[in-house]
């Protein structure tokens, strides 16, 4: 089984991915580090250099490579589901699960960051939060259309776990 995980920037997707990734003996994909790998540049200089719309292509075909994988935790990038009919298609081929942030919570994690994140690196405290606040509303109904929704808030080592045991004992 396959479980993506989706979410804003800034929601723990990598961070939990990674640890539940290791304590369930599973194998962790970042989608973000494939597409860097691949093109050889930062997503930041991909971004600058050939625009949205080009980075939003690898990043479909990065997702399609993970077709048939088993055993294995993929962390999307923020936007994936919204685009090429990607939430439709992780829905198909595995388990989505959003994990559910406020707007404040990922304020805080991304102003740390912002110069690595293309979409908000020149924006000042009250534009992220208006940006993110309306990134959030707009994305809403891909992300809710996850398999299963994760509040961060509660999130722990064994929230992976319980999600597994939940799955075993309704299948």
């Amino acid at each position: 089984m396959t479980f993506f995980l989706i979410g804003f920037m800034g929601s723990g997707k990598t961070h939990w991915g990674k640890i539940w990734a290791t304590v369930h003996g599973f194998t962790f994909i970042d989608l973000d580090e494939v597409i860097e790998i691949t093109e050889g540049k930062l997503i930041a200089d991909i971004f600058e250099l050939k625009g949205e719309k080009y980075f939003r292509t690898l990043e479909a075909a990065a997702l399609r490579s993970c077709s048939g994988l088993t055993n294995t935790i993929v962390a999307c990038g923020g936007g994936t589901p919204c685009y090429e009919e990607n939430m439709q298609w992780m829905n198909e081929q595995g388990i989505t699960i959003y994990l559910s942030t406020t707007a404040p919570e990922i304020l805080q994690r991304v102003l740390t960051e912002q110069e690595k994140r293309p979409l908000i690196k020149k924006m000042n405290p009250a534009e992220l939060l208006f940006f993110i606040e309306q990134k959030l509303k707009e994305r809403a109904p891909f992300y809710n259309a996850a398999k299963s929704i994760l509040s961060t808030a509660n999130l722990s080592e064994d929230s992976f776990g319980d999600l597994l045991a939940t799955l075993q004992s309704t299948s």
